[in-house]
């Protein structure tokens, strides 16, 4: 259902806010998506561009993400870029320092410098007289003929809704927002949360804390991840002419054969790696207690499916409990549980995640007739191949809504929308018009593909999860395979679209 809309308010120069910088291009983020869109636009000699980051450096949520034990969960040589393959990856799933310096060096190599904007967190992007007026919170403003947001969708920290928080009087971090500054060691810990960023951190931390306590609403099913470092023989293997692309093509080929796992809708192949994992568990964890309270009641691929060598070692250590009764409250020194009892603690460390329903997080953004995305939205975001909405000319959305995977590397989404995003900017600029605008019925059309395609997948088995929005609707993944993502990303349609002439011509 959509909200009630309304209109922008107008936008005056006000004290502290600068002239306009003028360019044809203005990319709002610098992780994966924002650098590579930027890199295949200074390629085509598209130059005329600004990169807009609201951190002190690039990187997006590289930068942002430093807790101990951060990294990606998907094997290294498929989550980089295509055209720029490393052959030098230290281990099976690099770090996050390891991944921060490869963008780094992408931003080098490709001498993206001159273009971010440090600093720059943008606040409203407007559309009027047939370009975008973006306006960043220090006073920076920008006009662009193009915005394209590569902003993600793991950028701001989410909290758990449990009473109390905030009367905490210990130490208190969010994996997204860690102070390695902050010493952990002999302390009594309580890491909230059981996801994708707790598994790491709790078993980085584990060894160091004098205690720690895992509360758990809901288990995970956790597969081996079988993480390996590289030695120099293998990274001289991987310069080899043509054997880093065929490792890289043979493990695309056996990270996409997961698809079925977790999209199978009679569950027979899931079935059988779910009787795999549970195996793992009870290998892991021959206390039948804990080995309980690890193993989930709901279908696997019905959450994220998590990777990890060391999570069930760190649950069987003697001086880390896993407790899966619910709390209550956040009191001054601990928590308290539902069954009355309190769990003292000198620091809480919040592995809760990001709030991925409210992508545009605080920024608003207004299209044509000033009508806000926001409002637009409602509770579910959605646009065309999870690129364009109507009413926002010239804006693309990259990893937008239904774009997201639970199977594979999101690199190759990501590289997918750029091509269909240079498809569409050369249409325009080819032509002389003025911008392009999606279709209202192209974005129905994909969101009752979207709807029927999610109807009997495993996330509608019963679990809840960051997956689905209201009424359990899937607004973040794709449904289908990468392929299948790249087939209808391959053609730009103009009969999908309407266009205005020139720079304030109108639509046609």
């Amino acid at each position: 259902m959509l909200g009630g809309m309304h209109t922008a308010p107008s936008a005056p120069i006000t004290a502290g806010e600068s002239a306009p910088e003028r360019v044809e291009f203005a990319v709002i983020g610098s992780g994966f998506s924002g650098m590579g869109i930027a890199i295949a636009l200074q390629r085509a000699g598209l130059d005329d561009l600004v990169i807009l980051e609201r951190g002190p450096t690039l990187g997006g949520t590289w930068r942002d993400n430093i807790y101990p034990g951060c990294g990606c969960d998907v094997p290294s040589h498929i989550y980089s870029f295509s055209f720029e393959q490393n052959p030098d990856w230290s281990r099976s799933f690099a770090l996050q320092p390891e991944i921060q310096a490869y963008l780094q060096g992408c931003a080098d190599r490709y001498r993206l410098r001159p273009y971010f904007r440090f600093g720059c967190e943008v606040v409203e992007a407007r559309f009027d007289d047939g370009r975008w007026h973006i306006r960043a919170a220090d006073g920076r403003r920008f006009e662009a003929r193009y915005a394209i947001f590569g902003i993600g969708g793991l950028k701001d920290p989410r909290y758990a809704p449990i009473p109390g928080r905030e009367t905490f009087e210990g130490i208190s971090l969010h994996s997204a927002r860690w102070d390695p500054a902050v010493d952990l060691a002999g302390k009594r810990v309580g890491l909230i949360g059981t996801g994708a960023s707790a598994i790491q951190l709790g078993p980085a931390i584990a060894a160091d804390v004098g205690h720690m306590t895992i509360f758990q609403r809901t288990p995970p099913w956790i597969l081996p991840r079988n993480d390996r470092a590289h030695g120099p023989l293998t990274r001289a293997l991987m310069r080899v002419p043509g054997l880093l692309r065929l490792k890289r093509s043979l493990m695309y080929l056996y990270w996409e054969l997961r698809h079925p796992v977790v999209f199978d809708r009679p569950g027979r192949i899931a079935g059988v790696i779910e009787r795999l994992a549970r195996r793992h568990i009870r290998r892991a964890l021959p206390d039948p207690e804990l080995a309980r309270k690890a193993t989930p009641d709901y279908r696997i691929g019905c959450k994220r499916i998590l990777l990890s060598d060391d999570w069930y070692p760190t649950l069987a250590r003697p001086d880390v409990d896993l407790e899966d009764t619910a709390i209550a409250r956040i009191v001054p020194r601990g928590v308290e549980l539902s069954d009355g009892r309190t769990v003292e603690l000198d620091a809480l460390a919040w592995c809760t995640g990001f709030t991925v329903d409210q992508p545009l997080g605080g920024m608003a953004v207004y299209g044509r007739d000033g009508v806000a995305l926001s409002d637009y939205w409602g509770d579910r975001p959605r646009a065309h191949l999870g690129i364009t909405v109507p009413g926002f000319p010239n804006l693309f959305l990259m990893l937008g809504p239904n774009t997201a995977l639970g199977h594979n590397s999101v690199l190759f989404m990501i590289e997918a929308q750029i091509g269909y995003i240079m498809r569409a900017i050369r249409h325009v600029r080819g032509r002389k018009l003025g911008w392009l605008d999606v279709r209202p019925e192209a974005v129905e059309a994909f969101v009752e593909a979207i709807d029927r395609d999610s109807a009997d997948t495993v996330w509608q088995s019963g679990c809840e999860s960051w997956y689905l929005g209201a009424e359990h609707v899937n607004f973040t993944l794709w449904p289908g395979t990468t392929l299948s993502y790249r087939r209808a990303t391959r053609r730009f349609d103009p009969a999908l679209h309407v266009f205005a002439e020139g720079h304030t011509g109108g639509a046609r």
